[in-house]
């Protein structure tokens, strides 16, 4: 196949290449974070369906009366002055008559308005970059991230799309904590896990073929949490079947969430629990540190990121060949502006120094992308070999925090159905086997390179 990839990456139009790699297959996507991988597509059906929602009528600000506040916050903060903002009718009802009238059912938005909303919850014009994703498009789809029945919807949405494209393996940080059902209740962390399993046992989730497991995450920078890393903990410990490892968060630039900070929490609890994968978000900013560094010696054996690792040639030195893997999220640090140039993107090189890296999708919800768009991308860029492209999704499986026999039967699916790929696609008529293939793409492609399948 080595020969016929170099060929056909020479010689496909962008369509072909586009559509192979949507058939390709990819493994596993270890740096999902679920609250944000819902398209905005999905999110608005799901709100819009009582038999999804839970019976829920969901409503959204579409305009400012200053008509006194409304105490809807975003982690503490006032939001009373951002438009779209999404809230359960559980808590309009509860806001003063004429600040109710900011709010319509999402349900009864104008076509226009409904246009709006969605682009409100995804990165797609120019200038939107860090701070709007962190400021303000988490802060809008509010109550729905928190919701106990919207959420694991959105999560088998994700397993129908990612089977369609060839993951079979998500490990997705997911909400435990602070999910409330239609009357504002919050769960806590046991009955939320329970709701998770209740809907992957659905047939519709079953019959994606893929495996899912959780990592829990803690908010970095937040006062508590050195407190809630132990709740998590706890909480990991009690459900190890389904929830296998614990990640942080959060920006990197607040300066409170740095990573030493939580270094004797780390060893607390390694003292008091075997066997919990830590994978944590490092390297995600754009000055030269030692996160990455840190973030190894709180144990972690996977880096979330790893955008500035490039800066530190001795922890690149110590990566390499090592068992310590960078989870690479190509589009998300080019709309987070980590990586305006992509050709400037250090993934090229700890591919091909040793470092074990792996493609993953971050927030695709946001994006308003998908895996292929990560592959596309690394081909296209960086002229992947054929090697280095299945290697990828053989690293995703090889660093999944999983059991050794589930780790064994999801490498050996996928060098099956890499065999599979390659006599599909391998001969000289490799462009008629693509005309069964029928990709599927979202707004990210459409902007970056005018691909439209669907």
């Amino acid at each position: 196949m080595a020969g016929r990839w170099a060929e056909i990456r020479r010689t496909a139009s962008p369509a072909e290449l586009y559509t192979l790699l949507y058939a390709l297959p990819k493994g596993g996507d270890l740096h999902n974070h679920l609250g944000g991988a819902g398209l905005p597509e999905w999110w608005y059906a799901v709100a819009t369906d009582p038999k999804r929602n839970g019976g829920q009528t969901f409503y959204t600000r579409t305009r400012i009366l200053n008509a006194g506040p409304s105490g809807i916050d975003w982690r503490g903060r006032n939001i009373d002055t951002v438009y779209w903002v999404t809230i359960r009718e559980s808590a309009w009802k509860k806001l003063a008559p004429a600040v109710r009238e900011e709010f319509k059912p999402l349900g009864a938005l104008t076509p226009a308005e409904k246009q709006e909303w969605l682009d409100a919850v995804r990165l797609d014009r120019p200038g939107e970059g860090r701070d709007e994703f962190f400021e303000f498009t988490w802060v809008r789809l509010n109550h729905l991230v928190q919701d106990a029945h919207a959420v694991p919807e959105i999560l088998v949405e994700n397993m129908k799309a990612f089977a369609a494209e060839g993951v079979r393996y998500l490990e997705l940080q997911a909400p435990a904590f602070g999910m409330s059902d239609p009357d504002g209740r919050v769960l806590p962390g046991d009955e939320m896990a329970a709701r998770y399993e209740a809907r992957l046992a659905q047939p519709d989730a079953q019959a994606t073929g893929v495996t899912v497991r959780f990592l829990g995450n803690v908010l970095r920078f937040a006062p508590t949490a050195e407190a809630e890393v132990r709740r998590m903990y706890a909480f990991l410990a009690a459900h190890p079947a389904r929830w296998v490892g614990i990640n942080m968060g959060g920006r990197e630039d607040n300066d409170k969430g740095f990573p030493l900070r939580f270094l004797n929490v780390y060893r607390e609890m390694r003292r008091q629990h075997p066997g919990i994968g830590i994978s944590i978000h490092a390297g995600e900013v754009d000055e030269p540190n030692a996160h990455v560094r840190d973030t190894l010696l709180l144990g972690a054996t996977r880096i979330g990121h790893g955008y500035n690792l490039i800066t530190d040639p001795d922890t690149m030195l110590l990566m390499r060949h090592s068992r310590f893997m960078v989870e690479i999220n190509l589009i998300s640090n080019q709309l987070l502006e980590y990586a305006a140039d992509i050709q400037a993107h250090p993934f090229p090189e700890y591919l091909r120094t040793g470092i074990p890296v792996a493609l993953n999708t971050d927030d695709r919800g946001m994006w308003d992308s998908n895996m292929t768009d990560e592959y596309y991308t690394a081909v296209r860029e960086f002229g992947l070999t054929w090697a280095e492209t299945v290697q990828l999704g053989r690293t995703s499986l090889e660093f999944a925090f999983v059991p050794a026999d589930t780790k064994a039967r999801l490498l050996a699916e996928y060098e099956r159905d890499v065999a599979a790929f390659a006599v599909r696609f391998g001969g000289a008529d490799w462009r008629e086997a693509l005309k069964a293939v029928k990709p599927a793409t979202y707004g990210y492609a459409a902007r970056k390179w005018q691909l439209r399948f669907n």
